[in-house]
């Protein structure tokens, strides 16, 4: 019976089905039992219907108009102006007619749920059903903009992820006098429930929903702690919404310490919430793709995805999966789409972001640091991370170890981990009262058993001068962020750092000679505070965790001609708000601000920068963008020396060496020059779907995703081909032939070309000198020829030099080399 289904939808639609977390979290589904499947069908959606018809209706002079209707029950919709619907309601309600039709006839009175209808981007649905059922089917800018008081206004930032805290004054709209109107394009609404209670939405935050559909048929939905609503209950997306568009100078205070103020890319843009994700299991490419149609329906500008699947889609490329052909016609409908490139780094291949319709964005490090220190008796210092107060600087405090302070001996032999100071009961307040307590950080902390918060709260409950933390040597290469500590205290997170401490302890001790009882403890030490930042290191740097290229076309691993990631943000140690019940971080549980570290966090200062970008150039397509923050990236360091990438999770400092585009794309974004680039490198729809056509084998599946048939597109490009601000070669055969055409978005400009080519490959660039006009397209030719045989990567530049000062930098990259 099962097979009889399988065939027979097989005629009439396309099925794929995989999960997706978010990059902090795993994976807890399973399909053993029933599947949730995406099915696309071979008909138009609605977002292409409605071009088409826009196309006809302004050729005879009309326009399409929807008046709004009144919401109910749930949807709470905000009172404001609207322009021209995107889409219109009941045409929605015909598809999803279709699709019950379709089910009902195609599985015959057998078990089903529908979960979704999708309408906008894609036709088809989500649905839930026995494996046997489809068995077989494959699964410096704001200045430019006016200020910080209009940087980015009248542009929505659309964010799947775990929701939003909307009570977080990063998300107020009264905080300024200047007009704040809602941007009248956007036809999104706020859900109304307990968490979310009406009111939650303002000028601000002009749109929020939830979708758990696909987890809650799981069985594995926990209302109590994921919140059946667009409420943030892990942390996550209140963070990466509040780094790309949170308002201007809000206080960061954490521990009661204040750390300065924060401050959005595109302050002044406003906030869509798709939630998606959520803190007990991640997610599913169901419930994200509803996501992303919605926020494409309610007329987002920018939709920006802290998220990536967790394992790589199966299937003829890797481009071929639900969430990036939603993304696909998100980019035609004219959205600009950001992804984390994901935290598997540092491994070649590891990127887990892959289409060029999708701007891919890894971390790197920024300049600002937080560091304290430890002053011993002998004069030694030994570095560490908290965000703590120091002693007093003119007095040295007594050292003593936690499991020298036991009420009593027999405590240490019932508990090996009494050293991490959890429990204050166990403990003499008369030995620690006024001295520095130290204390064990162990795998315990690591798996989250232990806190630095009990263990501080053990501290003060025994009046405690200060608290020191050792690294256990038996946890190995962990990499441990600066920590709030509300009193003085130092977190050692080298383990041989924390052999230096305790040798001195150790030898500073007096003993009874007869019972080898302590007598005296002689160790001392003063703790320099971690509160204010320095800004002396090197940065930025790309972050051993942050995923790397080439980019993987298939799931053999073959590689696309497609440079991943597209470039680099700040993504390490990034204070942003929030939430109130995030729980994502047991360290800065019940504070309003966190620093967090992530892919997660550089996806979103590119969605706020783009934000700026798309105010200037309000009729820049998706690529303009990616263009202007490509071609305009740093590739130095503040010092002026190559950037580096990290190479090892452990030490990673020292395991480094100059950055790749397959480590950093084109670099590091640079946001003053992104928004006077010059040049742009443009790509359309079309351009896209000749390229997936051009995959051996495509044409059914791009005709279930998309509705279109590839005989409509003549002749089809290779990926190399594709008019993409680099140049990715993963085969050169001898020798190939790229063109690329840039058009002139600024003055009349003469510019010279120049370039560097990949090691064992011969370039050449034509012309070497042109004229442009405003306005006017220019045609590169870049011929390479392999001059050895070599399976190493190598990499080079097409530099682009204007006489009124635009500079544009084009990487190129070349992997395998056959002469």
């Amino acid at each position: 019976m099962g097979n009889f289904y399988c065939l027979y939808l097989v005629l009439l639609l396309f099925c794929f089905g995989f999960f997706v977390n978010t990059l902090s979290q795993a994976d807890s589904g399973s399909d053993a039992i029933t599947a949730v499947y995406i099915v696309s069908l071979k008909q138009a959606p609605a977002a292409h219907y409605f071009e088409e018809q826009l196309r006809r209706h302004n050729h005879h002079g009309h326009g399409f108009h929807h008046n709004s209707s009144s919401s109910s029950g749930r949807l709470n919709r905000l009172h404001k102006p609207r322009n021209n619907s995107r889409y219109h309601p009941s045409s929605g309600s015909y598809i999803s007619r279709v699709h019950d039709s379709l089910l009902r006839r195609a599985l015959r009175g057998e078990k089903y749920l529908k979960l979704y209808s999708y309408h906008y981007l894609i036709n088809g649905f989500a649905v839930l059903v026995t494996p046997e059922q489809f068995l077989g089917l494959p699964k410096g800018a704001w200045s430019q903009q006016g200020g910080y008081e209009t940087a980015g206004e009248g542009i929505v930032i659309g964010f799947i992820d775990t929701g939003i805290d909307p009570t977080h004054p990063s998300f107020a709209d009264d905080i300024s006098e200047h007009s704040y109107p809602v941007p009248a394009h956007f036809s999104g609404v706020c859900e109304v429930t307990r968490e979310f209670p009406s009111g939650s939405c303002n000028r601000k935050l002009v749109g929020a929903r939830h979708f758990a559909a696909s987890a809650i048929t799981r069985g594995i939905f926990n209302s109590s702690q994921d919140y059946a609503s667009p409420f943030d209950g892990d942390g996550h997306g209140t963070h990466t919404a509040s780094v790309a568009a949170g308002n201007h100078g809000i206080p960061v205070v954490v521990a009661g310490h204040h750390f300065g103020n924060a401050s959005g890319m595109a302050p002044r843009s406003h906030i869509a919430v798709y939630k998606a994700l959520y803190k007990s299991f991640g997610g599913f490419a169901a419930d994200v793709v509803a996501g992303i149609d919605q926020a494409a329906q309610d007329g987002v500008d920018i939709i920006s995805l802290s998220i990536t699947p967790n394992r790589r889609p199966p299937g003829i490329a890797t481009f071929f999966n639900p969430i990036d052909m939603a993304l696909l016609s998100a980019v035609k409908a004219g959205m600009f789409v950001v992804q984390a490139a994901g935290n598997t780094g540092p491994s070649p291949k590891s990127m887990s972001s892959f289409s060029p319709w999708i701007f891919t964005v890894g971390a790197a490090s920024h300049d600002r640091a937080y560091a304290n220190s430890i002053i011993l008796g002998n004069n030694v210092t030994i570095p560490g991370v908290g965000l703590a107060p120091g002693t007093d600087t003119d007095q040295m405090y007594t050292l003593i170890s936690a499991v020298h302070a036991l009420c009593n001996e027999t405590i240490l032999a019932n508990d090996m981990y009494v050293g991490e100071c959890q429990d204050s009961s166990n403990f003499n307040e008369e030995l620690i009262q006024g001295n520095l307590l130290i204390c064990s950080y162990s795998i315990q902390f690591v798996l989250g058993l232990s806190t630095i918060k009990q263990a501080l709260e053990t501290a003060k409950n025994l009046s405690a001068a200060g608290v020191v933390f050792y690294m256990d040597p038996y946890v190995i290469g962990f990499q441990l962020n600066p920590t709030p500590l509300e009193i003085p205290g130092i977190i050692i997170p080298s383990p041989d750092d924390s052999k230096i401490l305790l040798q001195y302890y150790n030898s500073s001790l007096e003993r009874d000679g007869l019972s080898r009882k302590i007598v005296r403890f002689g160790a001392v030490a003063s703790i320099s505070g971690g509160l204010k930042a320095n800004y002396s290191i090197t940065a930025p740097k790309v972050m051993y965790y942050s995923a790397r290229g080439p980019d993987p076309e298939d799931s053999s691993l073959d590689d696309a001609d497609i440079m991943k990631p597209n470039l680099v943000a700040p993504g390490n140690l990034i204070w942003a708000a929030w939430s109130s019940l995030g729980t994502d971080s047991v360290e800065f549980q019940g504070e309003s601000f966190a620093m967090m570290s992530g892919t997660s966090m550089a996806a979103p200062h590119i969605a706020g920068l783009a934000a700026l970008i798309k105010q200037k150039f309000p009729h820049f397509s998706p690529a303009a963008i990616a263009s202007a923050l490509s071609t305009t990236a740093s590739l130095y360091d503040k010092s002026g020396g190559p950037i580096m990438a990290q190479r090892a999770y452990a030490n990673p400092d020292v395991n480094q060496s100059p950055a790749t585009p397959f480590d950093m794309g084109s670099g590091f974004v640079n946001a003053t020059a992104a928004l006077d680039p010059g040049l742009i490198l443009d790509s359309t729809y079309e351009d896209y779907m000749s390229f997936l056509c051009g995959i051996n084998g495509s044409g059914p599946v791009v005709l279930n995703y998309t509705g279109q048939n590839c005989w409509v597109y003549n002749s089809t490009i290779g990926s190399a081909d594709l008019n993409l601000p680099s140049i990715t070669i993963s085969r050169l055969q001898q020798s190939k032939t790229v063109e690329r055409t840039v058009t002139n978005i600024a003055g009349n400009e003469t510019y010279k070309v120049g370039w560097s080519a990949p090691y064992g490959v011969s370039v050449k660039v034509t012309p070497t000198r042109f004229f442009i006009g405003t306005g006017e397209k220019q045609i590169l030719t870049i011929m390479f020829n392999a001059t050895m045989n070599n399976s190493v990567a190598s990499f080079g530049r097409i530099g682009l030099f204007g006489d009124q000062g635009h500079k544009l930098n084009i990487p190129l990259s070349v992997i395998l080399k056959f002469s």
